[in-house]
């Protein structure tokens, strides 16, 4: 019995936080959240007297959100701007699925006054069409005056407000294709394009990987980087990689000789006593514990060192206005190092992890053809993070 009552007195504190929030809903104006609530609250047992507070709520709610959407709609209409449109549309649908959420719980007593709670429904699939198709048209009409414009910002926001057409009027005349056609319109098309600055030859794979943007991912919904020349082709921006200095280290053995010791066990010995006594267990067996030795090893590591170093530039152009917009330095560096050694002694005294460096012999040093195409990797990746922080429209 106990338990019982203090489900019921959870029960109660939680529909009175439920219903004093309504309440606090509806007097600050936000009558859809109160009506939600109050739907919500009256799942279950509409007409329990616990639940008669959400009713009344739910019926002051309705009719103050249904005046003031009408009230809205009234002063669009009279302003007679057809940007207005969409505003009265929204209202009429948000007016009837406000309707929809209610009807299910009808009716819904009001048991002190002995009636049913009144909610003054109305057809709106009437306004609903009629403003839909008004509202198709100018946003079809607008569009595509909007579309004879040179501004690529305002035939985006062309091509936003025909995707909601779409979305709003699937199939309306030949949306579709203007939707392509802002598309085109729209995006901003970058040449890629790279310029020798220093007194040495670019590998020409370097050049070609760092401008095959394919393997870059970067061109999204706006903007396509092309770094093959298009006959015909209006470009927007250009980007250029100008390469200015490429420096090549000389190439380098170093050698260097260090020990390593280390105690492993070889065998078991007897234990014996500070007098050098055998130590026996209690059925006078000898007592028998590891043997340690210490092992020794004498490395000879010798390293194959070679570095290059790219220097360069990134250039924004607004090929429309032929102005520099943006310069970005750049660094990339490569390090070819080969290790590889030979030893003396018991190699268990070094970590078998080094083992492999004792397999391996003297290599030929990369060229220098190849020590520029390595540090272009680098280089290509440092582009990448440039042209993703960096946009050529904010």
């Amino acid at each position: 019995m106990k338990k019982i009552t203090s489900i019921l007195s959870l029960f109660i504190i939680i529909t009175s936080c439920g219903v004093k929030q309504t309440r606090n809903l509806v007097t600050s104006g936000d009558y859809d959240a109160a009506i939600k609530n109050a739907v919500e609250g009256l799942q279950g047992n509409k007409n329990a007297k616990g639940k008669q507070d959400y009713v009344y709520l739910l019926e002051e709610a309705f009719a103050k959100a249904k005046q003031r959407d009408l009230d809205h709609i009234g002063m669009w209409v009279k302003d007679s701007n057809p940007q207005n449109l969409e505003k009265i549309y929204n209202t009429y649908v948000q007016l009837n699925y406000r309707q929809e959420s209610v009807k299910p719980l009808l009716p819904l007593k009001m048991l002190k006054e002995n009636r049913d709670a009144v909610f003054a429904f109305e057809d709106y699939s009437g306004p609903i069409v009629t403003n839909k198709e008004a509202l198709s048209k100018y946003l079809y009409d607008n569009s595509k005056a909007l579309l004879m414009t040179k501004d690529k910002i305002t035939i985006r926001r062309a091509y936003d407000d025909l995707m909601y057409l779409e979305s709003l009027n699937p199939g309306y005349k030949d949306v579709d294709k203007l939707i392509e056609q802002a598309q085109l319109k729209g995006t901003d098309y970058v040449l890629v394009s790279t310029k020798n600055e220093t007194n040495m030859i670019i590998p020409e794979r370097l050049q070609n990987d760092l401008l095959d943007f394919s393997t870059y991912g970067l061109n999204d919904k706006w903007t396509v980087y092309q770094s093959n020349k298009l006959k015909g082709m209006d470009y927007d921006y250009g980007l250029v990689v100008n390469f200015r200095q490429i420096t090549i280290s000389p190439e380098q053995v170093k050698e260097k000789q260090f020990e390593k010791e280390k105690q492993i066990k070889d065998g078991v010995k007897n234990l014996l006593d500070s007098h050098g006594n055998v130590v026996k267990d209690s059925l006078g067996k000898p007592i028998k514990v590891d043997n340690m030795k210490t092992i020794k090893i004498s490395i000879y590591e010798f390293s194959q060192v070679k570095s290059s170093q790219i220097t360069a530039k990134v250039d924004y152009i607004d090929f429309k206005s032929n102005q520099l917009l943006q310069t970005f330095p750049v660094t990339s560096e490569f390090l070819f190092n080969y290790i590889y050694a030979t030893y003396k002694g018991d190699k268990r005294a070094c970590e078998q992890d080094y083992y492999a460096n004792f397999d391996k012999k003297t290599v030929p040093f990369p060229s220098n053809e190849q020590m520029v195409y390595d540090t272009g990797e680098d280089l290509k990746a440092k582009l990448k993070d440039i042209i993703v922080k960096n946009k050529f429209r904010k």
